[in-house]
Formats: C-alpha cells, structure tokens, sequence
C-alpha cells in the first residue's frame, strides 16, 4: 500500500463522506484587505461537527475499513481534535475508541472527547512517547491505531479540504495552511496541485517549533527540541515520516510565525470576522501580519482555520491583552 495519497484517493474520500460532515464555507473578510493588500479569505474548518477538520480525515479512515476490521475499537494519540474525530468516527459506526492524550491537553478537548464516549488515557510524554504508549495498548487489545498525520487514508480525508477550496473559490491564488504533524498540509497540497498546479501553497510553522522549516533548511527531516508554543496543535517537533516527501513536493514555501503574532490574528479573526478560532488556525493570518509572505495588489489568499478547540478561559486571556 502506498504511504502517501494521490488525487484518485482524496476524491474518493469526498464520495465517501459526502452526508457525513460539513462542506464549510469560504468567507471573505475585506475589513482586513487594505491592511494586506490582497483579498482575505477564510477556510473556517471550527465549523465542523467536532469544531475542527480532523473529523475529515478519522471519519475517512473508519469508513474505510469493514466493521469487522474496527470491532474491537479504534486508538490514537491527538493533542485533542484528532481525539475528537476519531471518538465522534467511533460512536458513529458503534465501536469503541480509546484515545492518549497528553496530560497538559485543554479541558474543553479532555471533555469534548469524553462526551463523545470515548475513553481517555492521559500520559505524560511527548508525541512519540504517546504513540509508543498507543501501539503497546493496541497489541494487548486488538485495536486498530488510526495515525493523525501518518496514514494516507487520514491524509485523504484532510485532503477535501482543498477540493472545496477549489469549487467554492475557483480563482484562489494562494492558499495557507497550519503545520503540526503534517498531514492536513499534505492532503490539501496533494489535492491542490493535482488539479491545478499554479494556486501557491504555503504552510505555516509555529518559530517555536520549525521543524518544518528547519527540515527544508537542512535538506533533510530534523528533529528539533519540543518548545511550548501557543499553537499546542502544532506542537510536534519531529517531522511527519510520510508527509515529509510530500511537502516537499507540493509546499511551495513554508513560513515560521511568532507567538505573539498568532495572538495578534486570533484577536482581529475574531474582531473582523467574528470567528472563535483557536491558535493554531490564527497562524495562517500570522504570515501577512509578519508580513513573511509576499503577496500582490488583488490576489486572492485564502487561509484554512483548521480548529476552534481552545479553554474560554485562555481565549479570554488572548481577547483581552493589551
């Protein structure tokens, strides 16, 4: 089986969710144009069911298999939208999930997942801490591990993301995506330049945790040390062993933003566009308020808000620094 989608499997993947998620929206926010000088749009995936675009990609992995394959349950590790995904995936076809999260993951993720009955297992460890704990509580159980950014089915799923942007916004010229493990950016990259080839696509890495960047620097996979950047979906410091190719293949720049900066456009998304998004959704407006990314007078920018997932209580505390 191939480790990497291609557009057959992400068109695939559109069929077989089709009824079950949400087409979300394009919005345009031209309150923010004559700041950026281009036209802002937004991708808003705090939409979805499950208030993020995980639920693409885990509900594209659970329909894939047989209800025999998954009867025993499905397990992963998720900072909590992947969490979320796969527990809604779960309930939804009556099987069991399991789901490591870390043990500083938001309440509201913590909970999110709960309600949706799935089981919680808190651990203390990095990303690949985690997994290791997840394959160990698999082999003892028989369940089924569904990998957030690994999985080419997952990637897939993510990968709707860019055929929606495509029919809704048939003339985008740039396209922004977040970084964290690196499977949303390769599903819609691969879904983007496998249909048309001149959109630019850009993904955006949090500078606390480039591993990314520093990847494309180095000309090789680096991992780096695991800092505490606001954007905890983005915090992985170990590229993705097979979105690393792809992103390399299709991404046509990457750019590191600052925290603070990730505040900044938390606070005017929700201002201009009146949308609840969590950190690392805001790091696609982070690249124009840097200005690192380049653009011209009239290009069409859309950004995809990957999540809405956050405390209110650590909203409140970003809504209302000064």
């Amino acid at each position: 089986m191939r480790n990497y989608p291609v557009i057959d499997d992400i068109l695939k993947a559109k069929e077989r969710l089709n009824g079950y998620i949400k087409h979300t929206p394009i919005i345009r926010c031209e309150k923010m144009e004559k700041r950026f000088g281009c036209e802002i749009y937004f991708k808003p995936e705090n939409l979805q069911m499950t208030g993020a675009f995980k639920l693409r990609g885990a509900l594209n992995k659970a329909l894939s298999m047989s209800k025999e394959e998954i009867s025993k349950g499905l397990i992963a590790t998720s900072s909590g939208n992947h969490a979320q995904g796969l527990a809604y995936a779960a309930r939804m076809l009556g099987v069991k999930a399991i789901i490591v999260l870390p043990a500083n993951a938001p309440k509201i993720k913590i909970e999110n997942t709960k309600a949706l009955g799935a089981e919680v297992v808190l651990f203390d460890g990095d990303t690949a801490a985690r997994w290791k704990k997840v394959y160990e509580i698999a082999d003892e159980n028989g369940y089924v591990p569904v990998h957030a950014f690994e999985d080419p089915t997952v990637m897939a799923g993510q990968g709707t993301i860019g055929l929606e942007i495509l029919e809704d916004l048939e003339d985008v010229d740039t396209v922004i995506i977040p970084m964290g493990g690196g499977g949303l950016i390769s599903g819609i990259a691969t879904a983007i330049k496998e249909t048309k080839p001149s959109v630019r696509v850009i993904g955006a890495e949090p500078a606390l945790t480039p591993k990314y960047y520093m990847s494309r620097v180095n000309k090789e996979p680096t991992v780096l040390p695991l800092k505490n950047t606001i954007a905890d979906g983005l915090r992985i410091s170990v590229p993705g062993k097979n979105p690393y190719p792809i992103i390399e293949k299709y991404v046509d720049e990457i750019i590191t933003v600052e925290d603070e900066s990730i505040k900044e456009a938390m606070r005017m998304i929700a201002r201009d566009a009146k949308l609840i998004v969590e950190p690392a959704s805001s790091i696609c407006l982070g690249t124009l308020i840097e200005n690192k990314l380049k653009v011209r007078s009239g290009e069409k920018v859309c950004s995809v808000l990957s999540g809405g997932n956050w405390d209110l209580d650590a909203l409140a505390e970003v809504y209302t620094e000064r």
